[in-house]
């Protein structure tokens, strides 16, 4: 019997569960993670989505949870969840920019001071090397807007963004 194929789906579902943004883990350097909320139900998703203001309150949720495929191999959402090659976005929205203190950010996102909204997460997921020269930050952007709306909102949703 060839043990390479079985050992190649065992890792790779391993790998799979790993990298699962549903995983909850820890962030570098902590020996707690932060008490998981309870999962929202789709209706309860549904309702908060459409507390956001205009566009987000109508975005496709399943579309941005697609987008996010696109993020989750460097970023998890989790609370408590690790930092990657990028940082944990659990909480982003409100916070200032590079203020995860276990995270190594570009000295362009130190100096840039700006508060993580919608609107510059907008601009940054359009060209990042275009909207802060300087970025560690290697993906290319998410040219289509009406996909970055839908993301934009996925992660509203996700990471425990309530509307001001």
């Amino acid at each position: 019997m060839r043990l390479g194929p079985i050992l190649a789906a065992a890792a790779f579902a391993t790998l799979a569960a790993a990298c699962s943004p549903s995983q909850p883990s820890q962030t570098s350097g902590d020996t707690a993670s932060a008490p998981a909320a309870p999962a929202l139900s789709a209706e309860e998703k549904q309702k908060l989505l459409a507390s956001f203001p205009a566009p987000y309150n109508t975005a496709d949720l399943a579309n941005g949870q697609a987008k996010f495929g696109l993020c989750q191999s460097c970023h998890t959402i989790t609370p408590g969840g690790a930092n990657m090659t990028g940082p944990n976005l659990h909480g982003v929205f409100g916070k200032t920019s590079a203020s995860n203190p276990d995270f190594k950010y570009s000295d362009a996102l130190k100096a840039a001071g700006f508060e993580w909204d919608a609107a510059h997460l907008d601009q940054w997921l359009a060209q990042p090397q275009t909207f802060l020269p300087g970025t560690k930050m290697t993906f290319a952007g998410l040219k289509d807007a009406k996909d970055r709306t839908d993301l934009i909102a996925y992660l509203m949703v996700e990471t425990g963004h309530t509307p001001k």
